[in-house]
């Protein structure tokens, strides 16, 4: 029985990390042919009219031509294809946004209220009963 420990394990069976020169289990090689079908996207996107002149922090797509529009665009048209652009929706980097207004609760809540207001007369009616007696 040996009191010296356990026995080192070999230095193959080490992990490799990924900070160093970049060997290829770096994870940016180790990844190189995932997402092939995203990054040819990505590709074709930065092919988009003003997007090789950058944005500023806050900007929109156009949803035809992807084209970079300034976030504070008034225009009803795109200025890149000129497709028509609805207010109510922005295409952002990897989202969309559509802003519409909340629908209306009056519907939810009228049952409630016509329930409120049976109960209210039903006590009103024996109120009006009881004190009569």
């Amino acid at each position: 029985m040996s009191t010296t420990g356990p026995e080192p394990k070999p230095a193959h069976d080490e992990p490799q990390h990924s900070w160093g020169n970049m060997s290829d289990a770096h994870w940016s090689r180790a990844r190189r042919d995932k997402n092939t079908e995203a990054l040819e996207y990505y590709r074709q996107r930065s092919r988009a009219p003003g997007v090789a002149g950058g944005g500023e922090a806050r900007n929109f797509y156009c949803m035809q031509c992807d084209g970079v529009i300034p976030h504070d665009f008034r225009g009803e048209h795109c200025p890149h294809c000129q497709a028509e652009l609805d207010e109510r929706i922005k295409r952002y980097f990897n989202w969309v946004e559509i802003n519409e207004p909340p629908a209306s609760d009056f519907k939810a809540l009228l049952p409630i209220a016509l329930a409120g207001l049976v109960v209210l007369a039903l006590v009103a009616v024996g109120l009006f009963f009881w004190w009569r007696a």
